[in-house]
This record gives C-alpha cells, sequence and structure tokens, in this order.
C-alpha cells in the first residue's frame, strides 16, 4: 500500500525530522497465503512433539490425538453454524474421545461398536432434547463423528499395530512432507490452479512436488525404516499424496460452502488445527489399510 500525503495539496508535503521515517509497510503474505514464519515454528513444535511422543511415550499420541479430534470437533461444529446446523456438542465430544480410545484399545472391531455406539447415543440425545429440526441436527452430528474422530482413529489403528510407532512415524513424515513440498513448489512456480473454484492456491506446480518430495521420503522410510523394499514405499507415497490431496480439497469446499477462510485461528500461520488435520484424517485410513494388506504382521 503506497503512502499519501492526505492534505488535498499538489505540493509535496514537508515532513519533520521526527516524522521523517516512513511507516513500515506491513509483512505480505506469501504467495500461498500463509505466514511463513509462524507456519513453519508452528509446524516444527508440532511435529517434534508428536515424534517425541512416538519415540518415549506412544500412549501419549492417543491422548494427544483425541486431544485434537475434540478441538477440530469444535472448529466444525462452530462453522456449521454459520448455516444453521446446530452439532450437539455432548453426545459427540463423548463419542470423540471413545472412538480413539477404541482404536488403540480394542482394535478395528472396538472402533466399529465406538462409531455405532456413539451414532445411537446422538440419535437418543438429540430426540429426547428436542424434536425440532431434529434430522438436520442428527446428520451434522454424525458427518463431523465421521470426517474427525471416526478418520483419525485409523492413525490410533495403525500404532495399535506390530511396529505401529514406525509406522505412525512414517504417516506423518509423509503427510508433512506432502504439505512442505507442495507449499514450496506451488510457492515458487505455482501457475496453474488445480481447482481454481474450490482452492484457488493449490496449483498442478505444487502438487507435483508434493508427488516428488513425498516419494523421496516414501522410499527412504520403506528401505530404512520400514524393512521394505522399494515399490512399497512408492506405493505408500502415491497414495497419501492422493488422500491428503482428497482430505485438503475437501475441506475447502467446506470452509467455501460454509464461507470461512479458516476453521479457526489457534495456530498462527496454519488456521484452526483442521487445517492441519485435513490431510491426516484421509490419509491415514489409507495408510493402514496398505500396511496391513502389503506388509500383514509387520
Amino acid at each position: 500500500m503506497s503512502a499519501t500525503d492526505g492534505t488535498g495539496s499538489d505540493e509535496p508535503a514537508k515532513v519533520s525530522k521526527r516524522e521523517g521515517k516512513k511507516p513500515k509497510a506491513p509483512a505480505k503474505p506469501s504467495k500461498a497465503g500463509r505466514n511463513l514464519p509462524a507456519a513453519i515454528a508452528v509446524g516444527v513444535v508440532l511435529l517434534g512433539a508428536l515424534l517425541s511422543g512416538l519415540l518415549f511415550f506412544p500412549f501419549a499420541i492417543v491422548a494427544i490425538a483425541t486431544v485434537f479430534a475434540a478441538v477440530g470437533v469444535w472448529e466444525v461444529s462452530r462453522a456449521l453454524e454459520v448455516r444453521g446446523m446446530k452439532v450437539p456438542l455432548v453426545p459427540v465430544l463423548v463419542g470423540t474421545v471413545a472412538l480413539p480410545f477404541a482404536a488403540y484399545f480394542g482394535g478395528s472391531e472396538a472402533l466399529a461398536f465406538a462409531l455405532v455406539a456413539s451414532v445411537v447415543a446422538l440419535v437418543l440425545w438429540r430426540t429426547i432434547d428436542t424434536a425440532e429440526d431434529a434430522v438436520r441436527s442428527i446428520l451434522a452430528g454424525i458427518f463431523v463423528l465421521l470426517w474427525v474422530p471416526f478418520l483419525l482413529s485409523f492413525a490410533l489403528l495403525l500404532l495399535g499395530e506390530p511396529g505401529g510407532q514406525v509406522r505412525v512415524a512414517v504417516l506423518l513424515l509423509l503427510v508433512v512432507s506432502n504439505d512442505t513440498f507442495g507449499y514450496i513448489v506451488g510457492a515458487v512456480f505455482g501457475k496453474h490452479p488445480m481447482a481454481p473454484k474450490i482452492s484457488p492456491k493449490k496449483s498442478w506446480e505444487g502438487f507435483a512436488g508434493s508427488a516428488g518430495g513425498a516419494t523421496v521420503v516414501g522410499i527412504v522410510a520403506a528401505l530404512y525404516f520400514l524393512d521394505q523394499p522399494w515399490w512399497f514405499g512408492l506405493v505408500l507415497a502415491v497414495a497419501t499424496v492422493a488422500a491428503a490431496t482428497a482430505g485438503d480439497f475437501s475441506e475447502s469446499m467446506i470452509k467455501r460452502e460454509l464461507g470461512v477462510k479458516d476453521m479457526s485461528n489457534l495456530l498462527p500461520g496454519h488456521g484452526g488445527i483442521m487445517d492441519r488435520l485435513d490431510s491426516i484424517v484421509f490419509a491415514a485410513p489409507v495408510v493402514f489399510m496398505l500396511s496391513v494388506l502389503l506388509v500383514p504382521g509387520a
């Protein structure tokens, strides 16, 4: 923004010594639309905390995932209220706590049971509370349950598998490399939007950066951390990039439909918790299924 005199005179404004310094222009956001230093700092802290938990206290990841899911549920519920969809927070939050713990301690069968029980409790709660707009409210609650805690619980299923700590670490590294390389390449070279009506800043160049970076990370992880052939890392990387991109676009569509830029402003440079979880919640089920199918009992 250029500075103006504001006096209406055609003559150059006289500037006193005390006022001689022009005010600094506000820092411009990066081409990809983020506060880059804040985004990097928050990202490093989050990744470091998660990897440290995996290495030294795996159960902490269950607690962290549950807290993240609960905050994500709160963010999405608040955003849905913009369109008059009121989520019954009490039963949804109870389900949000139950699903990750069921996944980690009981496996896929316990996760399925917890999901069904959560939906039944949600319907009963909403019906007893009031019948007004009940169907719309129940559907909104089920949507939030499925999108946030249920999908995220696949990361806890993965953690409960043999070698689960390493597998979840690889999942996180793949998603982070997808986001990081996509962001950097897109910010520098991005010219061709993938879906301009949904997410104008997502470019094909950035997608290529995501694919390239995640592929390198996936192959290295397969060879040196998972003790698997290189092609397993390639398959894992390609599937993760596709799932993470779908998750990113899905959240962008929801935010555009609701008319919000970010789900919240809890994380400087990132937006809300769901603005960070959008890729992980779609990638976790894919990585879990590929790991179980291609490396059973590893």
